[in-house]
């Protein structure tokens, strides 16, 4: 559930920024990941992983494996649709920009998802904060 309400509010921030306001693919994404990293953070530390680990720690993990999913993924997904979309004429440019972000989203998604379990909010770092204060 977690999941679908960041997904559902940055991908929504994307489509505003990109389609309402005119941004470019990169600022879009770039603003719109934020905005749902920002709620996926609170969520996840709280709903998902139920992390006992300090803020300050937490927030400097979470801040690095944003940024290098969000630069992988998104990376990634705009390569491979202009790749698989290259010799395509039937879609504009629009709708291969639309189809990048929902690559790259599901990307994203998926690589943030290990990271913040494994390095964010990992099950070591509640054990250790639990024994260190005891």
């Amino acid at each position: 559930m977690v999941g679908i309400v960041n997904t559902v509010v940055g991908l929504s921030c994307m489509y505003l920024l990109l389609h309402g306001l005119g941004q470019s693919y990169w600022i879009a994404t770039f603003v719109g990941n934020a905005i749902g990293a920002c709620v996926s953070y609170i969520l996840n530390r709280n709903f998902t992983f139920k992390s006992q680990s300090s803020v300050s720690k937490s927030a400097v993990r979470f801040v690095v494996v944003i940024l290098c999913c969000y630069f992988i993924s998104y990376d990634i997904g705009r390569s491979l649709v202009e790749w698989m979309l290259k010799n395509n004429n039937y879609f504009n440019a629009f709708v291969k920009t639309d189809f990048s972000i929902l690559v790259g989203t599901c990307l994203y998604t998926i690589l943030n998802y290990l990271g913040q379990k494994l390095f964010v909010f990992s099950k070591n770092d509640t054990a250790i904060m639990s024994n260190d204060s005891k």
